[in-house]
């Protein structure tokens, strides 16, 4: 099976370092930390608007925050690496920052796994638009997408690719999944 990933939120547990660095720039109001993850996982546009931060001061700050913290805090869900190993092609198309992504991958030795990453340097508009999914879909015949937030999954609904939604019960897609433990037995019983 041919997989396209997304990166935080999806393969590794970015969301505390993107919920902390989000609740600093709140210095007006009390959210919790939970609050805050929802409206992350619809997108940081969302989370942005609805809390009323500055897109520029967020996107300085996050990129601020990214470079000070070690990969390990960023670390991969449990059994990741089994379903990496399973696949038969691996790529990934994420909105972070080229260096930041492969400085991880590296960390955790998971860089291998990958036959091409999109990051938001490579050019493509971001998602939900399906450039970058068309591009690696025409080139690799893509079988599947991984995504926890529907902009993830909406390109691929768009292109006709099956769907799983990780750690997200609420999204529209062909597969849920809890834990990649459970990744064999869900798209093999559905």
């Amino acid at each position: 099976m041919k997989l396209l990933w997304d990166f935080d939120g999806t393969m590794f547990d970015t969301y505390p370092t993107i919920v902390r660095s989000f609740k600093e720039l709140m210095t007006h109001q009390e959210v919790a930390d939970e609050d805050v993850l929802k409206k992350m996982k619809i997108s940081s546009e969302e989370a942005i608007r609805h809390f009323g931060i500055e897109k520029k001061l967020f996107d300085e700050r996050f990129h601020a925050l990214e470079k000070t913290l070690h990969p390990k805090d960023k670390p991969p869900f449990p059994y990741l690496e089994a379903v990496l190993q399973w696949a038969e092609l691996n790529v990934i198309v994420t909105h972070k920052s080229k260096e930041s992504t492969m400085e991880i991958l590296a960390f955790y030795g998971m860089g291998k796994y990958f036959a091409e990453i999109i990051t938001k340097d490579d050019g493509y508009k971001r998602k939900p638009d399906t450039g970058a999914y068309a591009y690696l879909h025409d080139k690799y015949g893509i079988d599947m997408v991984i995504g926890d937030r529907e902009l993830d999954l909406q390109p691929a609904r768009e292109l006709r690719i099956a769907t799983c939604a990780f750690q997200n019960p609420e999204l529209q897609a062909d597969y849920h999944l809890a834990s990649y433990k459970d990744f064999l037995s869900v798209i093999d019983n559905q």
